[in-house]
């Protein structure tokens, strides 16, 4: 067998593994139930950089809320420290947000409930992108060499249908609770860019509400794969809730380092569209989950977008925001919908 024909035929028992285990619609919590001790092959990392990240001179910001719409000064002042942390970090905590914990856990509680349910009652599992329920493992499983640990069970929140009784109850309250949450740091964004209050909004930078519940099973072998692989978030702002288990990592000055989570508080990161319109005076950043021997990790992100996933959209296109240019600041983008990285390249290089 010749190098060519040795490629084609690992190609195709490649091909074959993915599509033996999507067929199975239990996605990788089906392969841990089905008692696994070897992960498969598809799920391998190779070349990961190394998991252990402390670092004692890094500090992720938390910001509190508390007085944000009732004391001008004290709204001046959280401007400031959300302005620094998306300027020099591109992600921060909050707390005293508005969102009673008791939602928070049991939204938490909501989706691990729905994921470890029997199988037969997860009746979502499609690859249709264009259903607004829908619960699968890997968006890319068929487009990317490596498939990572998790499943995700994605909900539109614009066109939910009332029929599917598997949904948890609280996800519109959350739902609801998140949006409000959502706008009220649009505003303080956009203030802290030197814009009015409303121009974000008034942009429909929350137009729409994509939620991704993740689950995360445990894993027999976490030093080999990624729950979640080095990604930035295609959208203006993510707010994401997570359990207590950890594996949140963040890229920063060369370095993956831990986001231990905080009980009660969200997480807030900057999407890419937000770097665009900013023309870079706030950054998204990158980040991944890595994967734990023991326990089922959940989070819950919340996706502000202008419209939701699927082969169908058609992504509006956006530029940096005239009102930030000038002579010294000219635009790093060209007006750009997805691959707004490759628009940033076709002006600077």
């Amino acid at each position: 067998m010749n190098k060519a024909e040795a490629e084609t035929e690992s190609q195709n028992e490649w091909c074959d593994e993915i599509k033996a285990f999507d067929y199975t619609k239990l996605g990788v919590k089906g392969l841990v139930d089905a008692g696994l001790t070897k992960i498969p092959q598809i799920f391998i990392h190779p070349h990961l950089d190394p998991f252990s990240c402390e670092d004692s001179q890094f500090s992720i910001p938390i910001i509190d809320l508390q007085g944000v719409n009732t004391d001008a000064i004290s709204r001046t002042k959280l401007i400031e420290k959300i302005q620094d942390a998306c300027e020099t970090r591109g992600f921060f905590h909050i707390i005293n947000h508005g969102i009673p914990k008791s939602d928070l856990e049991e939204m938490l509680a909501a989706i691990r409930k729905f994921y470890e349910q029997d199988a037969d009652v997860k009746k979502f599992y499609t690859r249709d992108l264009t259903k607004k329920v829908l619960f699968l493992s890997n968006f890319d499983l068929f487009q990317t060499p490596i498939a990572t640990w998790r499943d995700t069970l994605a909900l539109v929140m614009d066109s939910i249908p009332s029929e599917p009784q598997s949904l948890p109850a609280i996800l519109m309250v959350y739902s609801k609770q998140v949006h409000r949450l959502g706008m009220t740091l649009f505003e303080l964004l956009s203030e802290g860019i030197g814009l009015n209050s409303n121009h974000l909004k008034d942009m429909e930078c929350a137009e729409n509400i994509t939620i991704l519940g993740h689950y995360y099973p445990a894993c027999p072998e976490p030093e080999l794969t990624l729950s979640a692989r080095s990604h930035s978030d295609a959208d203006f702002m993510t707010i994401l809730l997570q359990d207590q288990l950890g594996g949140l990592q963040v890229f920063h000055e060369n370095r993956w380092i831990d986001v231990p989570p905080i009980p009660g508080a969200l997480i807030v990161h900057i999407g890419d569209f937000l770097q665009l319109l900013s023309n870079d005076k706030i950054k998204s950043v990158n980040h991944r989950v890595i994967s734990k021997q023991e326990g089922s990790r959940i989070s819950l992100a919340c996706f502000f977008r202008t419209e939701s996933f699927g082969p169908t959209d058609n992504l509006r296109c956006y530029g940096p925001i005239k009102e930030l240019l000038t002579d010294e600041n000219p635009p790093v983008y060209n007006r750009a919908g997805p691959d707004i990285f490759e628009a940033r390249d076709e002006v600077t290089k």
